[in-house]
């Protein structure tokens, strides 16, 4: 079929071997690529209720059929596994130029299996992957991996070439550890770069000349022609150039819902001084842009002064500023730039960092924890971020996640999680379908599920409205599903809706599709999805706020009651056609 490789490498670290395996057209027709041929694979490939670290964990690597393609946004791979975080399934995506190397190795997946006797590298390419030893690249943080695994185990005759690679805290079992490439792109939350920490495998050379072949080729290239001309200059892409992610700290602030002194507020007085204002002052950053990006959202600039001067750094992103600046009261964009920094480094996703070190300060101030932080401390957040990554210490504690430390210091009542992950920076008092896009997401408290802050932000839904809430949230769930089995960049969402989407899956693969058949395509992989997460342990309460969260913010008051959670969750099961439960009835 056109737009997909139909081949799958196999790999079995256990004997250092591997196959290259054929796939079906009915399975790639049913889930195409991406989440969905990665949800399929999981739930044949993995033994019910195995253990996130064990050998027998499947780790997958998948681009989607617009890999490789002229299409804008696409230059993006997703790695999915079961959470050594959540214990459920995860997803994580990541893009800068490395992605349209891991499509160039000329496989739909990468699936891997069991551990290394060694810490190890591998070399991915089509015809298959060459086993070498880590040897002293072990125990590097980041940058510098990732310059040694492309010095060192490249293959002259392919011309492109990416790395992914882990740090020190993915070495030692931290449980949020990331994979990371082009120094400052993470395949971020739920702990991917733990599973591939636990395999001893540091980093995988991706590399190749291979194409996929598209059914009308004139269209797809007349498509990324037609979203050049109408979008490139939109509101949207010149907001994103200009000011990027940080723009959110204003929308946020003004709308109550910006996360501070750990989920206590929805404001924090010092938001102009890590605003992406502040950024562009301070750091006088460029628009940094993916592959086959035209919205260039990423923010690359240097401390221009101060302590950290000459530091550069692509962000901090909006996430970061929230968990550091936010929940940590820091208010300077130059030392959440610092701690940023450290993160990358060290592999750590900076949103679960941020709220772990926040959530110590409230142990500290409530005599749970005898250590020296508080709000605002730098160099407390600092050190302590290290002794995460190296498990020294307090660190061995809050290396295991929120749900651990909370019953180990018996503060269970304020910490703030869904299913072991941290929300993102949109509080759920303020912006409400937030609440039902925390408790329902596959992996936990994420906003790019649904990405449905935006709705809310932008004044297209009331946020205080519960009344019809799941309805919309599902029609952008069941999108997104889609943008992840193509493996498309979220901040696309505006620009390719249902029959654009159907269009351009028609020119690729070929494929008689419309808007209502990718609907039920999507609907098919978050049933599937779900039945992995039931078979792996996931209970109806599990889909619930945390007690802090159905407090009211201590300056605005708003709320969001378990009954308005209720009521959308009741709406949310019957539109997917589950029971009462969340459980698929089909």
């Amino acid at each position: 079929m056109h737009g997909f490789y139909g081949r799958i490498l196999t790999i079995d670290l256990n004997k250092a071997q591997f196959t290259i395996d054929t796939i079906g057209n009915d399975v790639l027709e049913s889930y195409l690529g991406g989440k969905g041929l990665a949800a399929h694979l999981l739930v044949a490939l993995n033994p019910p209720g195995v253990d996130p670290l064990a050998p027998e964990n499947h780790l997958i690597f998948a681009t989607g059929p617009l890999g490789g393609s002229t299409v804008w946004g696409s230059c993006r791979y997703g790695v999915y596994t079961k959470s050594p975080l959540t214990g459920l399934f995860t997803e994580s995506y990541a893009g800068g130029r490395t992605p349209d190397a891991v499509d160039a190795a000329g496989f739909d997946a990468v699936v891997i299996s069991g551990c290394c006797n060694m810490p190890t590298v591998l070399t991915v390419h089509p015809e298959g992957v060459d086993f070498h030893d880590a040897g002293d690249i072990w125990g590097m943080e980041t940058y510098a991996a990732e310059d040694a695994v492309k010095q060192r185990f490249v293959k002259a005759e392919y011309r492109k070439k990416g790395a992914v690679v882990i740090g020190p805290a993915a070495e030692n079992g931290v449980r949020f550890a990331v994979i990371e490439n082009d120094y400052w792109r993470s395949a971020g939350r739920t702990g991917a770069g733990t599973v591939m920490g636990a395999k001893k495998l540091k980093g995988i050379l991706f590399t190749g000349d291979r194409k996929r072949s598209h059914f009308d080729a004139a269209a797809v290239k007349a498509f990324s022609k037609k979203i050049m001309a109408e979008y490139k200059d939109s509101p949207a892409a010149n907001a994103y150039r200009t000011l990027g992610t940080p723009m959110l700290v204003k929308m946020n602030n003004l709308a109550g819902a910006f996360p501070t002194r750990y989920w206590t507020r929805g404001t924090y007085d010092n938001w102009e001084k890590i605003s992406a204002e502040a950024l562009i002052e301070k750091m006088a950053p460029t628009p940094h842009a993916c592959g086959k990006c035209f919205m260039a959202c990423g923010q690359l600039g240097t401390v221009k002064a101060g302590r950290h001067a000459g530091l550069k750094i692509e962000g901090p992103e909006y996430e970061t500023i929230y968990a550091f600046g936010g929940l940590c009261m820091i208010d300077s964009i130059e030392e959440i730039a610092y701690l940023n920094d450290i993160c990358d480094r060290l592999g750590m996703d900076t949103i679960t960092a941020g709220n772990l070190c926040a959530f110590t300060i409230e142990a500290v101030r409530r005599g749970k924890v005898d250590y020296k932080i508080d709000y605002g401390d730098v160099d407390g957040i600092c050190d302590l971020l290290q002794k995460i990554a190296r498990r020294q210490g307090i660190g061995e504690v809050l290396a295991e996640g929120i749900r651990p430390a909370a019953a180990q210091w018996g503060l269970e009542d304020i910490a703030v999680h869904v299913k072991g992950l941290e929300p993102a920076g949109y509080d759920p008092r303020a912006l409400k379908g937030m609440a039902l896009a925390y408790a329902t997401s596959d992996r936990g408290a994420c906003h790019l599920r649904t990405t449905f802050y935006k709705l809310e932000l932008s004044g297209m839904v009331p946020p205080d409205k519960i009344e019809g809430k799941a309805e919309l949230l599902i029609e952008m769930e069941d999108r997104l599903t889609i943008f992840d089995t193509l493996v498309l960049c979220r901040f696309y969402r505006d620009f390719y809706i249902w029959e654009p989407l159907a269009g351009v899956v028609r020119a690729v693969t070929g494929l008689e599709t419309g808007g209502a058949d990718l609907k039920k395509k999507a609907h098919r992989i978050a049933d599937l999805v779900r039945q992995f997460n039931l078979r792996e342990g996931m209970q109806p309460e599990d889909e619930r706020l945390t007690k802090a969260l159905h407090r009211p913010l201590a300056d605005t008051g708003k709320v969001i009651t378990e009954d308005e959670l209720e009521s959308m969750l009741e709406d949310y099961y019957r539109l997917h056609h589950w029971d009462e439960k969340g459980k698929p009835m089909k």
